[in-house]
């Protein structure tokens, strides 16, 4: 069949492309998307049977039988978004199981699985489970030494890869791995090596002569089968391989399928953007669209998140709270530069949203201006996300209620969760019926919450996790009695909602006994405009100290300002800027307890990234690392040296 296509109609240009979104040039007219609903193409019928559903590849086979020759996977060829149909991608996982199955890959083996996000990705997890195989999926951002951890842990015995310069760091690592015996391309590669190539057409090629048994082999596959070993994102050491079940999977979904039929559940588009080699993506970005017939776009990268949106116009779409805040601030900022009207309109409307949002009584002006604001604004804020979203969810880290109270007063509707690997991974959730930002919600259908009584967050559920991969000793230490002992601290309020305070082992004790949260801390910095990062330390020791991440546009325009260098290490030196810095942290100091005021800090050498290593793929700081690399500097602030607050 000719693939359906969708035409790319505008000329949008891309936007700034470490937070590829504004919408401040519109505010008072200008470019306007209009908010109807999703074209009712949603076939009709009953919501997926998900407590009798025995696997993923088997929920994937009964939708599609409903869908037929609808679109579902969408990802831009030539300048337009291009879709392959349910029926498309059933011939090509149906092929390709075989195909895998004729490498000599058997049930319960183990294949890794290492792109970005496709199309291919999509095909290639639901072509691995229905071969009866495990998938193991790995972040294309991991090194060569990250790739032997995890397939030398998982044990793999094939690796999917997607372009020749994945290839470059994965099959040096397949080398290194004795049970690995394949490798898959999904691209032509020429480089040699001691592991079998085997071109992925030619895999799906050879599949389609073998005789499709591919429904034998799903219907073989049970709910307590594992579907996938994911590894966690390494945030306190090395990565865990974490099994995830069929059931656990689909218990989630379920969770999902009740929290979001509140908003009227249609014909969802979906915009991908998370890697789904992450658990959150993996079930809230892929599995739960696929059980409710969803379509899902892939987005291009961050540089193209503006275009896409607007090109897209998704329904639904899940990011994590680093997106939040920077463009939070990218609006502040912006805000800042205007005078007049606009400005004015601009923060009525936060005031009066924000007002609403925590329930006050609005003045009879306010309750006249409301409306309006909602047209000449808030509207204006929706077009910049397509015009037709339904919820954004953020997870994968805790949300300022600052910055999330600021979406939902300009009409954003922002759904704080919470989540974690070994809970496949939602566990609560706000419902759009009721928002308290500055909690995570109560717990998702299926999922029990019991807070310890050192204050701890368990969890039990359909959703946990029956352990870690070949680690049967951290698997003891985390899963007691069905309950999962997630190392979070929180607390449950009056109406089942949770509030996480911080993680358990990152609390600091300072050496008076004070028993100190550094998230908050963290979070209230990274609000200044100045700041772009900070990690706070100090167990125990006597006070708190920070590194500190300059804000990059701050830094430039100071540079420019003051005509010197804009990089960090000459900004650092520069009695003014540190000045700046210090005035900053000081300003939070004072909403602070006293053991909770950072005292000295330094300007990091270079923000936390990825590439680094100092931050995971899914935007979390890993704390280990970076007190590894600084910790000389953090010492020296105990001997009076660095920055004052």
């Amino acid at each position: 069949m000719p693939q359906a296509r969708h035409a790319d109609a505008t000329n949008h240009r891309s936007l700034d492309p470490e937070i590829p979104l504004s919408y401040l040039e519109d505010i008072g007219g200008g470019h306007r998307v209009a908010s109807d609903a999703a074209a009712s193409t949603h076939m009709p019928g009953d919501a997926m049977d998900y407590a009798n559903c025995r696997s993923l590849p088997a929920m994937f086979f009964a939708q599609a039988e409903r869908c037929g020759e609808r679109p579902f996977l969408w990802a831009k060829a030539d300048g337009n978004y291009t879709a392959l149909s349910w029926n498309d991608v059933v011939d090509r996982v149906s092929r390709l199981a075989r195909g895998l199955v004729s490498l000599g890959i058997e049930r319960g083996d183990r294949v890794a699985l290492v792109s970005e996000n496709r199309p291919e990705w999509v095909i290639a997890d639901l072509a691995i489970m229905s071969a009866g195989a495990i998938t193991v999926p790995a972040y294309v951002t991991n090194t060569v030494d990250d790739h032997t951890h995890i397939l030398g842990n998982s044990g793999a015995c094939a690796v999917i890869v997607s372009t020749p310069a994945l290839a470059a760091r994965v099959i040096p690592a397949a080398e290194r791995v004795p049970t690995v015996r394949a490798a898959i391309p999904m691209a032509p590669v020429e480089q040699r090596s001691a592991v079998a190539v085997h071109d992925w057409d030619a895999v799906i090629a050879r599949g389609g002569e073998m005789p499709d048994d591919t429904a034998e082999r799903v219907a073989a596959l049970g709910p307590d089968d594992i579907a996938c070993i994911i590894h966690t994102s390494g945030t306190g050491g090395v990565p865990k391989g974490v099994l995830a079940t069929h059931r656990n999977i689909l218990s989630n979904c379920l969770g999902a399928y009740r929290l979001l039929e509140m908003l009227g559940l249609g014909d969802e588009v979906f915009l991908s953007f998370l890697p789904m080699s992450h658990s959150y993506e993996h079930t809230a970005g892929l599995m739960f669209p696929i059980s409710i017939g969803a379509q899902i776009y892939f987005a291009e990268g961050a540089d193209t998140l503006a275009s896409n949106l607007i090109e897209v116009r998704p329904t639904i779409m899940t990011a994590v709270p680093r997106l939040y805040e920077t463009l939070h601030q990218r609006i502040i900022r912006g805000i800042e530069r205007e005078r007049g009207l606009k400005r004015r309109l601009f923060e009525a409307a936060v005031t009066i949203g924000r007002r609403r949002l925590h329930g006050n009584r609005l003045s009879i002006g306010q309750r006249l201006a409301d409306p309006v604001l909602d047209r000449l604004v808030r509207e204006k804020v929706r077009a910049r996300f397509g015009g037709r979203l339904k919820a954004m969810v953020s997870g994968g880290a805790p949300l300022n209620p600052e910055i999330g109270g600021f979406f939902l007063a300009l009409g954003v509707t922002l759904l704080q969760g919470y989540g974690q690997t070994e809970a496949a991974p939602v566990v609560a959730c706000n419902p759009p019926s009721r928002i308290k930002i500055n909690s995570v919600g109560p717990p998702v259908e299926g999922v029990e919450i019991r807070i310890a009584d050192d204050g701890e967050i368990l969890i039990a559920g359909d959703n946990v996790m029956p352990g870690y991969w070949n680690d049967p000793e951290s698997t003891a230490r985390t899963v007691n009695d069905g309950w999962l002992h997630t190392g979070d601290i929180g607390h449950l309020d009056d109406d089942g909602y949770l509030h996480i305070t911080d993680r358990k082992k990152d609390f600091i004790k300072n050496s008076g006994g004070d028993m100190i949260a550094p998230a908050k801390i963290e979070s209230d910095l990274t609000l200044m405009p100045e700041i772009a990062q900070a990690i706070v330390f100090g167990d125990r020791r006597p006070y708190l100290v920070a590194i500190i991440v300059p804000d990059p546009e701050f830094a430039t325009q100071y540079a420019l300002a003051h005509n010197i260098g804009p990089d960090l290490a000459t900004l650092s030196g520069d009695a003014g800027f540190t000045k700046a810095i210090g005035d900053a942290v000081a300003k939070v100091n004072r909403s602070l307890a006293n053991a909770e005021r950072v005292r000295r800090f330094i300007i990091a050498a270079e923000p936390f990234t990825i590439a680094n290593g100092q931050m995971t793929p899914t935007l979390k700081v890993r704390r280990h690392a970076i007190r590894e690399i600084y910790d000389p500097a953090l010492d020296a602030l105990y001997e009076g040296k660095g920055i004052a607050a």
